[in-house]
């Protein structure tokens, strides 16, 4: 899975370290093979490459209330890390083992197994602003400037085998990552790895402070980590690999978050609903989220709000959408306050045949959470499937023109705009999906037929226009010739 992506990644980078030796003005500048430095730009760069792999190969849970939550939290930690130059995207990973990853150029991973693992806010918090540490102290940079003696094939491929052991949970696939470069010195890169893990533990726990979430979460995951490792290597968490822990570091950790005096908040109510989201969307196949809720909920007037929007979630993904419905309705009424009761009674009434009952549901939601895009996301697809797509479009637009996409929102929005007749928007936002994946020049060629529509409106032709030349000049002197 992720594993695949990563040996995907470290051909690619070998393949980029044998093209700058062959023809360097096609290549950024990113320092002599003695520094072997990036700047922040080539590191975006070459996290968003990564990003697209796993999305190419399905690894990324495109959930709009999911997404919406992480983000939040992440957005909150990230805030407090002062560096405004650096900038994040948080997303979540479709795999149920234990692990979450920084990338470079601010991409943050998290495993829905981990969530799931978490047994409140501040622990999940925990491992974000661990990650968030290794991003603002660009550990990853620092060790491709340790190895200041390798050559730019050699830098290639130790930045592959780094980022193996960080999106695949480290194990054989990150050694012989390293064995592919046969200059670095193993046992040194293993030495800076833990100091970094002990300076990301650090200012991790200053940014928790910062953000008002209980330090103490660190820690006591390292904890919930260490008790689940058994003897056996099969049993150790994949994020136990790359973020080994003993007790000198959780004694430490604790010890610092004790120190920093802090009146955590109340775990949010989006977090337990998010969590429940996540079980039931990560329920492998074959299996049935349903069973796991009639097992846990043995008194149903005892059940917690968490545990009934879990239930009705699944029901309705197991084709029971009018019992979920009214499941969902008498959350909503009882907390008009959170979103996720809004948009999964919308769904669940779409889904139902109650088109007009969705439309009316989302609509008012719309009204509450303006520009939320999770809401809008479900209000733009309900009213594409009852027939009303240039409604959708509309909204999608106001949306994504104040909130940058994701590609796959920008991929609904293209949609939208086709199936509403304007064919000119249509190109012009599937060039965004192809951009925002990193493919571009499937982005200039998107923008090329935006141009050649008919009948343009001046606006038009000067917005396409200038996102041309724009993605025309971020591309390599070579692409551009061709």
């Amino acid at each position: 899975m992720v594993k695949s992506v990563a040996i995907l990644l470290l051909s690619a980078l070998l393949s980029f370290g044998a093209a700058a030796q062959s023809d360097p003005n096609d290549l950024p500048d990113i320092g002599s093979p003695a520094q072997a430095t990036l700047t922040l730009q080539d590191e975006y760069q070459i996290g968003r490459m990564i990003v697209r792999g796993l999305r190419d190969q399905d690894q990324i849970l495109e959930d709009p209330e999911v997404t919406e939550y992480i983000r939040s939290l992440g957005y909150r930690l990230s805030s407090q890390a002062h560096d405004g130059t650096q900038r994040f995207n948080f997303f979540m990973v479709r795999d149920n083992s234990i692990n979450a990853f920084a990338l470079p150029g601010g991409f943050i991973g998290v495993n829905a197994g981990l969530v799931l693992a978490t047994r409140n806010e501040s622990e999940l918090a925990g491992v974000l602003a661990h990650e968030i540490a290794h991003v603002t102290q660009r550990h990853i940079a620092r060790s491709i400037a340790a190895q200041s003696r390798s050559s730019l094939v050699s830098t290639a491929a130790m930045l592959a085998a780094i980022l193996v052991g960080a999106a695949a949970g480290g194990g054989d696939a990150a050694v012989a990552g390293m064995a592919a470069a046969q200059s670095l010195a193993i046992q040194q890169q293993i030495s800076f790895t833990r100091s970094n893990e002990t300076e990301a533990d650090r200012i991790g726990l200053g940014i928790l402070a910062r953000a008002g979430l209980d330090p103490q979460g660190m820690p006591s995951f390292f904890e919930t980590m260490s008790r689940r490792a058994g003897s056996s290597e099969m049993n150790i968490p994949e994020m136990l690999r790359t973020h080994p822990v003993t007790a000198n570091r959780i004694a430490e950790t604790r010890e610092r978050a004790a120190q920093l005096n802090v009146t955590p908040t109340p775990d949010s109510p989006s977090y337990t609903l998010t969590r429940e989201r996540l079980r039931v969307l990560s329920t492998p196949p074959g299996q049935d989220a349903r069973a796991y809720y009639a097992a846990t909920i043995k008194n149903e007037p005892d059940a917690t709000t968490g545990q009934r929007y879990g239930q009705a979630l699944a029901m309705m993904l197991a084709g029971q959408p009018a019992k979920a419905a009214p499941i969902f309705q008498r959350l909503r009424d009882a907390d008009p306050t959170l979103l996720q009761y809004h948009t999964a009674l919308g769904q669940a009434q779409l889904l139902a045949g109650q088109g007009d009952a969705s439309l009316a549901t989302l609509k008012h939601a719309s009204e509450l959470f303006p520009r939320n895009i999770a809401v809008t996301i479900r209000y733009a697809e309900s009213l594409m499937q009852l027939g009303d797509p240039k409604r959708a479009h509309e909204i999608l637009l106001d949306l994504f023109n104040v909130v940058p996409p994701t590609p796959e929102q920008a991929r609904l929005t293209a949609l939208a705009a086709n199936a509403a007749g304007d064919v000119a928007d249509s190109y012009y936002y599937m060039s965004e999906y192809h951009l925002l994946s990193g493919d571009l020049p499937l982005a200039v060629n998107q923008l090329q037929l935006a141009l050649a529509v008919p009948r343009l409106t001046t606006v038009q032709r000067a917005r396409f226009q200038a996102r041309l030349d724009e993605v025309q000049a971020a591309l390599p002197k070579r692409s551009r010739s061709r």
